[in-house]
């Protein structure tokens, strides 16, 4: 708002002055006879009419287009597909909500009643905030509606007493983070009420609840520091130095006093980061323990049918639960700390609905690819940390109500290809689904290539087994997928000679069957010789993101453990990165001014229309014939403004189209239509199910068409790298193999229906780091945190990327024309197009389209003109090439989605537009007719005799 008053403010002036300038005619001519003064200000006041008018059409047409066609637009969700697309989001959170533990108490007899407490059981999480937020325009099954619509009565008396101490969470958006945890404290309970319960049901059921999302902070590691507002004037919630992923003082005391009272517990995590819970071997009156995160819309119906057995659980874990979090690899390095000699370059930008700064900060990966599990199993086979002492959940990790038995057969290889099979035998007494997991523990050489003990490579999920029956799985990997990269030299993949332990697990540390693959001779993929998914070898390219940083080294059994791990001793960014940074305030913008690019063409008559290149090769030579018909103006237009949309392109006859929000929920924010909200993408990747992917991604596409997107902002990819990332869950996953391979079944899905997914944010944005300089190594960099994107382009053949807001090193991520272009392109194969993220009017003061289009970003996501996100000199010949280029990826993109199906209408004018010109002329018509007729009658009454 204060950005868009901001553009305005010019306009709005004039019409002031204008206004002004009226009222000072109309009040000075007041001693003016009367027929000439009726003349004078029935002109004035019709200029004034017509001036405001014009002020009103200058800037709807004008900087406020964009956001008019986008509020103007239309499309709702029919009841059909939103039906279709409830029945699959339910049964995502069937399989998706996680039984952590279960010593016999679960399933529960129907009718059972139940006692349900905890705040959070009145008030649960639903999903995220922000843009992959959920919207308000469906009925929601709530917690207790999803276990009565099951069979179970709930406790009136304890819902009311929770509804009565706080009936709403306190907010929790972009414009505002509250951490606050509403929970009445232990001596509010009554005598009565408690005894109530236990006479109501010895069956009770803790709901604990997490919720965070997009903003300037992550979850608070010291929520003393924190906005939190405490339960209780007698002591604090949470202590000095306590973090929001343990329980507060007053939540362990309601736990404690219900294990006291009852003798049947279930504790239900609603939440999607992994929080510490070790509590729960505290108590023995716990006996079963499920992860439920936000289940989105109607999830909550499939937490019912689990506790009744009408569901057989089949979550896993994607990330792993430690006991205490403070001694995970990156507490001492996981939020952007602020450089202290960089100050002078802060930039204006927004926190919490308001203006605010931001200074150039950073965040060292100094874990390397040591991420994880991956860190917990190899520091667990060097001996450093006792395992069963450090982790209470593997990651994989999933109980059920049967139990099975899995065999794998050899490891067979098919050209490049290795595949096993997988038989999965349900040993138990009800029929269920399990997921395979194939893990790979390659040869390691003290002081060689860094590598983790344990690999995921490949996954499956069974089937619904009947009980005594089997199942067999074929899981299929490639060679290279056995590689890892060797940072020596000019940098390659490698797969080493040695013998590689595959296993299929039941978790990342429970092997259940295990065979060794044998590779005899060194298999190296360097430059003449790219990995068989490569377009080009991959080589060193992020050495300048390696800063001097100490990366923890399995070398000598993690010798380098506490000097690598420990947190950072200097705030100076060091030279020569500091001389090199820049924000846009002294952006030098001839960086990229290419003096031997030749002008392209522009604005020739070749007749061609983009519709006709749908379907075409991405290097068909009629791209070039139909570039040339686009003028400067056009291409400028088309690239600076796709926040949202991308703009029509009338020399071509391109369509204006429109992108949506977000990852749970397409939601567009500007007509407020939406659809139902999906499970978080946590509890999507805890389904470790390909084919839900699919169909995830197929009903976002379906909803949608129906809304008038061709566009979706989602999947989120990024890893969860730490545990407090406020927005984790809008992403899948600590591990990138399983991530990329859902992304990528999302991505497919949605492409089905003519939808373009923009797969995000690209890249290392693992936490909410906006203008914070990541350093990482290259290994760490492609191996894990590149690699969910790897495998949604090459596997899911995403053609739209999302770009992200932090620095890799030294410069913002859109700048690094080896990752747009070097790695993204050349090497993956990528075709499409790369979008900024939320652009705001000045590029939050570090973004730019001139360092966006010269390294491979093609559009700004910004919705009406405000400097940088337009080209600084658009004479400059190559500045023209980079526009045009940018603006082949956008068609391309735009012309193989729904919108140039066969069977869409031909697009005319926009709507507003065609009722503002005809209310535009419309007043002209009135303002003229009234002047001519005040005029008439003024020489009328000039012109009659006077009468003595």
């Amino acid at each position: 708002m204060i950005a868009v008053l901001q553009l305005l403010a010019p306009y709005l002036i004039a019409a002031a002055v204008l206004l002004l300038l009226g009222l000072i005619v109309l009040i000075a001519v007041r001693r003016v006879p009367r027929p000439r003064r009726t003349i004078i200000r029935s002109t004035t006041t019709a200029s004034m009419i017509l001036g405001v008018v014009l002020v009103a059409n200058l800037i709807a047409f004008g900087p406020m287009s964009t956001l008019i066609s986008l509020a103007a637009g239309g499309g709702q969700v029919t009841a059909a597909t939103t039906k279709s697309a409830s029945a699959v989001a339910e049964e995502i959170a069937e399989e998706g909500i996680v039984l952590l533990e279960n010593d016999g108490m679960l399933p529960l007899a129907t009718k059972t009643p139940v006692n349900l407490f905890g705040w959070a059981s009145a008030n649960a999480v639903y999903g995220g905030s922000g843009s992959g937020g959920l919207n308000n325009l469906y009925d929601t099954v709530t917690l207790q509606e999803g276990i009565e619509d099951a069979g179970f009565s709930v406790n009136p008396n304890l819902v009311d007493f929770y509804t009565e101490y706080s009936a709403d969470r306190p907010e929790m958006s972009i414009q505002r983070q509250s951490w606050t945890l509403p929970e009445p404290p232990a001596d509010t309970y009554s005598d009565d009420l408690i005894a109530q319960a236990q006479s109501y049901s010895d069956t009770a059921i803790v709901v604990i609840s997490r919720m965070a999302g997009e903003g300037h902070s992550d979850m608070p590691t010291d929520v003393s520091k924190a906005a939190y507002d405490n339960n209780s004037g007698d002591y604090e919630d949470f202590p000095e130095g306590e973090h929001y992923l343990q329980l507060s003082q007053t939540e362990r005391d309601m736990v404690e006093m219900v294990a006291e009272k009852f003798d049947n517990v279930a504790l239900v995590y609603n939440g999607a980061n992994p929080m510490e819970l070790g509590f729960v071997e505290e108590f023995p009156a716990i006996k079963s323990v499920l992860w439920a995160p936000g289940p989105g819309t109607v999830g909550f119906a499939a937490l019912g049918k689990i506790l009744s057995g009408e569901v057989n659980p089949s979550g896993h874990t994607p990330d792993t639960f430690a006991y205490d979090l403070t001694k995970a690899p990156w507490w001492n390095n996981q939020f952007g700390r602020s450089y202290e000699n960089m100050t002078d370059l802060e930039v204006e930008g927004m926190n919490a609905g308001r203006p605010a700064v931001f200074t150039p900060s950073f965040m060292n990966y100094v874990e390397g690819i040591y991420v994880g599990y991956k860190y917990y199993e190899t520091a667990a086979a060097e001996g450093i940390i006792d395992y069963d002492a450090t982790v209470q959940y593997s990651f994989g990790h999933g109980l059920s109500y049967t139990t099975f038995e899995q065999s794998m057969g050899e490891v067979t290889a098919s050209g490049d290809q290795l595949s096993t099979q997988v038989t999965v035998t349900n040993t138990g007494s009800v029929a269920g689904k399990d997921a395979v997991e194939l893990f790979v523990n390659p040869p390691y050489s003290d002081g060689g290539i860094e590598k983790s003990s344990a690999n995921l490579v490949a996954f499956a999920k069974t089937g619904n087994i009947e009980p005594g029956q089997s199942e067999t799985v074929t899981l299929t990997f490639a060679l290279e997928d056995l590689a890892s990269y060797d940072m020596t030299a000019d940098g390659s993949y490698v797969v080493e000679a040695g013998n590689y332990i595959v296993s299929v697990n039941a978790d990342s540390h429970t092997v259940l069957d295990q065979v060794t693959y044998v590779v005899s001779s060194e298999v190296r993929f360097g430059a003449d010789s790219p990995r068989p998914s490569d377009g080009t070898a991959a080589q060193n390219l992020f050495e300048a993101a390696e800063g001097e940083v100490t990366y923890l080294s399995r070398a000598g059994s993690f010798a380098n453990h506490e000097e690598a791990l420990a947190a950072p001793t200097s705030l100076d960014l060091p030279e020569p990165y500091a001389s090199e940074y820049h924000v846009n305030s002294n952006f030098d913008y001839s960086t990229y001014v290419d003096e031997s690019v030749d002008m392209p063409t522009t604005g020739a008559n070749n007749g061609m229309k983009l519709a006709e290149l749908r379907g075409a090769d991405y290097d068909d030579e009629r791209w070039d014939a139909l570039l040339d018909q686009l003028t400067v103006e056009e291409m400028s237009h088309l690239t600076s403004l796709s926040g949202y949309q991308t703009p029509a392109v009338a020399s071509v006859d391109k369509i204006a189209t429109v992108d949506s929000d977000g990852p749970a929920a397409i939601n567009n924010n500007f007509t407020g239509n939406g659809s139902i909200g999906f499970p978080v993408e946590v509890m999507i990747a805890s389904t470790w199910n390909k084919d839900l992917a699919f169909q995830y991604g197929e009903a976002m596409g379906e909803l949608s068409r129906e809304l008038g997107s061709a566009g979706w902002y989602a999947p989120g990819i990024n890893t969860h790298r730490i545990a407090f990332g406020a927005r984790n869950y809008e992403y899948f996953s600590e591990d990138g193999v399983l991530a990329g391979h859902v992304a990528a079944g999302a991505v497919k899905g949605a492409a089905t229906k003519g939808v373009y997914a923009y797969i995000k944010h690209f890249a290392l944005y693992d936490a909410n780091g906006k203008m914070v300089s990541v350093w990482a190594n290259e290994q760490s960099i492609r191996e894990i945190y590149l690699k969910p994107f790897e495998i949604a382009v090459k596997d899911g053949e995403a053609n739209a990327v999302m770009v992200s807001w932090n620095y890799i090193g030294n410069k913002w991520a859109g700048e690094w024309d080896e990752l747009m272009n070097g790695v993204l392109r050349n090497e993956w194969g990528f075709q499409g197009m790369a979008l900024t993220d939320f652009f705001r009017n000045n590029g939050h003061g570090f973004m730019n389209a001139d360092a966006a289009l010269a390294n491979g970003v093609d559009a700004m996501l910004s919705t009406f003109e405000g400097g940088p996100n337009n080209v600084h000199d658009p004479s400059q010949p190559s500045t023209v090439a980079d526009l045009r280029q940018a603006s082949k990826n956008i068609m391309f993109t735009v012309v193989n989605s729904w919108v140039y199906d066969e069977d869409q209408p031909a697009q005319s004018g926009l709507p507003w537009r065609q009722l503002i010109i005809a209310a535009d002329i419309a007043v002209l018509v009135l303002v003229g007719v009234g002047v001519f007729f005040t005029v008439r009658r003024a020489h009328r009454r000039s012109a009659a005799p006077v009468v003595e």
